[in-house]
């Protein structure tokens, strides 16, 4: 069974399309179960984030496989698969950890070197493990790609300065404001993102306030308790709004949250003063028809990646050192992995040999049982190194073809051969 990647991110479609098949918590199991069940496809580990939904497993068949994925991406988000097919993208075997490898480093990141995505993969690899898709070939991966990601930022540049898509976020509003001294600030939603443009905003100087609202009245509490803000009921966030100069909202809502109906009385109550909204929710927490309300400044993701794009040329130069570190442990990882493969056949193969040999001898026991104990030594030595002889070929032979189509066809034929 070889390794495969089928996904699709930021880069390579739009807003709208990638936001159909975020997988959040709660649809995870179901969406698991789906995969496992198609035909093609053997361990599964589904890496779904506001930057990419990507589809790692094990299969026999690599078109099969993207198929199945690709089939199960169009259910998944109730798009017709020509819609987006053309902007998947796939990768098999070194072409896959090397792109995993990309990703858990942060270089394929829409904020270049970003820390959030280490934990990201490691979180997804750990509940598909807990709900029994992700097994040993996919837990060997995923736990060398942590251990890149670890190295990398220890050995290169690319994680200094602003790492984070929250932080960012922060970043990208402050901007548009012309700094956040003196106002105010409703952040919505209290995990991961949120807490980070929480304590982005904490490490602001001159604030005027900053408040939170979360879907759970204890989420808020504890954020803005950490914070040194103040949490507001998700039914006053109307009121809230009517306050606030900046609103910053990456909730985990399937569905939008603030609609252009609610906004409207809003901004018709504060008529001199504009809002800034920076939703860096995927799928997004406000309906896009909020960014043609009059005082109305709308933000998306697609945003966040234009302004870091703009900001990555102080990390571009590390960018080469990271891309060797990733060359070196695909290499590394394909001599493990191989090693790893190979090491129960070619066992099995010495033993069943052995077993031959052993059970041959014993059936020749009366024909020899005349020879002295030197000769019978030298018996035991003429047959174990005619059987090393013969299979000292095949074992170089798999070991050559380890990791390619054929190698495959040759290990499948010595297990078949061999009834290993």
């Amino acid at each position: 069974m070889s390794v495969l990647v089928v996904g699709l991110n930021h880069r390579t479609v739009p807003l709208e399309i990638l936001e159909r098949m975020t997988v959040n918590d709660g649809r995870l199991p179901k969406a698991l179960a789906d995969l496992r069940g198609r035909v093609n496809l053997g361990e599964v580990v589904l890496l779904s984030t506001c930057m990419r939904t990507e589809v790692y497993a094990t299969a026999a068949r690599f078109h099969g496989a993207v198929v199945d994925v690709r089939n199960f991406l169009a259910e998944l988000g109730f798009t017709a698969p020509e819609d987006f097919s053309d902007h998947l993208y796939s990768y098999y075997e070194d072409g896959a950890s090397s792109h995993l490898f990309r990703v858990v480093s942060g270089i394929d990141s829409a904020v270049v070197g970003e820390s959030e995505i280490l934990g990201q993969v490691r979180g997804a690899w750990e509940k598909c493990a807990a709900e029994g898709t992700a097994g040993p070939v996919l837990a060997n991966l995923f736990r060398h790609a942590v251990e890149v990601g670890k190295r990398v930022r220890s050995e290169t540049a690319i994680g200094r300065g602003t790492t984070s898509v929250s932080q960012a976020a922060v970043a990208m509003a402050s901007k548009r404001l012309g700094g956040l001294a003196g106002r105010r600030i409703l952040v919505l939603g209290a995990g991961d993102m949120g807490e980070g443009m929480a304590r982005a905003l904490a490490a602001t100087p001159g604030l005027a306030d900053v408040m939170v609202a979360n879907r759970s009245w204890a989420g808020a509490v504890a954020l803005a308790g950490k914070v040194g803000g103040r949490p507001v009921e998700l039914g006053a966030l109307g009121a809230a709004l009517e306050d606030a100069d900046l609103l910053l909202t990456s909730t985990a809502s399937p569905t939008v949250l603030l609609h252009a109906d609610d906004l409207e009385p809003v901004m018709a109550a504060r008529p001199d003063r504009p809002l800034l909204v920076v939703d860096i929710a995927v799928p997004r927490d406000v309906d896009p028809g909020v960014g043609r309300l009059e005082g109305v400044d709308l933000l998306d993701m697609d945003d966040l990646r234009a302004f870091a794009d703009a900001g990555m040329a102080g990390r571009r130069s590390e960018i080469d050192r990271v891309q060797a570190i990733v060359d070196e442990e695909v290499e590394r990882y394909a001599a493990v992995a191989t090693a790893r493969e190979l090491a129960p056949l070619v066992v099995a193969l010495r033993r069943r040999g052995e077993d031959l040999r052993a059970a041959e001898l014993e059936r020749f026991a009366p024909r020899i049982e005349g020879l002295d104990p030197k000769q019978l030594e030298a018996v035991e030595a003429l047959t174990k190194a005619l059987l090393a002889k013969v299979l000292h070929e095949p074992t170089v032979r798999l070991k050559e073809a380890a990791g390619s189509p054929g190698g495959e066809r040759l290990a499948e034929s010595l297990r078949a051969l061999f009834d290993l």
